[in-house]
């Protein structure tokens, strides 16, 4: 299976933002990249559970879009956009989310969608994007 290209996130420095929280001005960017480089109304975002707790309370979670024949790893930006904890481990990034009795990835691209799309699409935004699960 070929590896998915990263989003360039050259203009944040990671190791400053590998960490639980994120300012509003990281977000407003995180946004912006999304919005006007990756993704757009109705757009599918690809989930992929990189981990799963031993008490199966949290996730690490992946996410991709397919552009241009290419898959892009748009986890870094999504992430940062939603102000949610980023972790990599074997040299892969995923968000980390708490919870269980729901799907997890659903929830992600619901919120990220969400976030993006609040006053730009009629309806309810967090339905502006769609999930599937690699």
């Amino acid at each position: 299976m070929a590896r998915a290209q990263l989003a360039p996130d050259t203009d944040m420095k990671e190791s400053e933002h590998m960490t639980t929280t994120t300012n509003k001005e990281d977000q407003g960017y995180a946004i912006e990249r999304l919005t006007d480089h990756y993704l757009a109304p109705n757009d599918t975002v690809y989930t992929l559970n990189r981990h799963t707790s031993a008490s199966g309370m949290s996730r690490d979670i992946s996410l991709f879009v397919a552009q241009g024949g290419e898959i892009i790893d748009i986890t870094f930006y999504a992430a940062h956009a939603l102000g949610w904890r980023l972790v990599e481990r074997n040299g892969r990034r995923a968000i980390r989310v708490s919870g269980a009795g729901m799907d997890m990835g659903f929830h992600i691209i619901y919120t990220l969608s969400s976030v993006l799309y609040r006053g730009a699409v009629e309806g309810d935004a967090g339905y502006a994007l769609r999930q599937e699960w690699l």
